[in-house]
């Protein structure tokens, strides 16, 4: 097991991300501490849990600056559009994103990352989205259409403006991880929309207004573990998607998405196999991340597990 080389601040270490987030840093040695409104049912043994309202900036900085983390991974925010007032999420978010980045520069912290999300792309507008290409990379502009887009939007624009203002000297990223999917839900919880795995693959009509888009909790956990150990690599203030390496499809996109989006047809062409609609190049070519588990595979061995 790796030796832990400082403490690790997680905010939103409760949530459906986090709680995998907050486990695999402290199954790989690290020293974690998780910031959020309540600790999680079912508490991690070693890790340390903290009660801050992010949307208090002072509160916030005495509290990170109390507890000295090298690393912040800020995963805390409303994580569903839609799911309160349209002013009450972007106030919120784009507010948690900049007191936590603020306090973790505070604080003394070298590396901070920033999470974002894929929907700040614009997929599902009601005014009408064709995007450039697919599969959509770091490098297609975002066209958010409501608060929470926006909200994410901005807290990689937070990321990046704190990457400006400090130089090398503190290290910023942000990522977009696909679809959340946690251990849970391969053996039949409900998903974040309420519908099971099983359920959004037998209804293509779930999973289309993400793009069939998703990504195991753990292969996010890994893919921090591994950009926080190449920060200093890569370029300051990077963005990247995170997701599977294959689509919350039984049938390639370049079949499906046509049929429940006719206007994506030309550009959802070469989406055959088993191939995504959010490209994973970039995290795979600059800091070697590869995810490792797919709905293939995992549906599989939770049947076998419940058998």
């Amino acid at each position: 097991m790796p030796t832990s080389t400082g403490r690790i601040l997680v905010t939103g270490g409760s949530g459906r991300l986090g709680r995998s987030v907050v486990a695999g840093f402290a199954a790989a040695g690290h020293d974690v501490l998780s910031v959020d409104r309540a600790a999680p049912a079912d508490p991690v043994d070693g890790v340390e849990y903290l009660d801050v309202d992010l949307l208090d900036a002072d509160a916030t900085v005495a509290a990170f600056t109390a507890a000295a983390p090298s690393a912040v991974v800020s995963l805390a925010a409303i994580a569903v559009p839609f799911s309160a007032p349209e002013a009450v999420i972007l106030q919120t978010n784009a507010g948690i994103a900049h007191n936590v980045t603020a306090a973790a520069v505070a604080a003394g912290a070298s590396k901070v990352v920033v999470a974002s999300s894929p929907s700040i792309m614009g997929y599902g507008s009601p005014a009408g989205w064709v995007p450039p290409r697919l599969p959509l990379d770091e490098d297609v502009v975002p066209r958010p259409w409501h608060a929470y887009g926006l909200s994410k939007h901005v807290a990689e624009q937070v990321a990046a403006m704190f990457a400006a203002a400090h130089g090398d000297a503190i290290r910023f990223a942000s990522f977009r991880p696909c679809y959340v999917i946690a251990p849970e839900e391969w053996r039949g919880a409900p998903t974040q929309q309420g519908h099971t795995v099983a359920q959004r693959l037998d209804d293509p009509s779930l999973a289309a207004p993400a793009l069939f888009n998703y990504v195991d909790a753990r292969d996010v956990t890994d893919f921090l573990l591994l950009l926080l150990e190449k920060m200093h690599l890569i370029e300051n203030g990077e963005t990247f998607f995170v997701g599977a390496a294959d689509a919350l499809a039984r049938r390639p996109l370049n079949e499906v998405v046509p049929e429940l989006f006719p206007e994506l047809a030309e550009v959802a062409a070469g989406l055959g196999g088993t191939s995504p609609a959010f490209s994973i190049d970039k995290a795979r070519r600059v800091i070697g991340w590869e995810p490792k588990r797919s709905w293939r595979t995992e549906l599989a061995i939770a049947s076998v597990r419940d058998s």
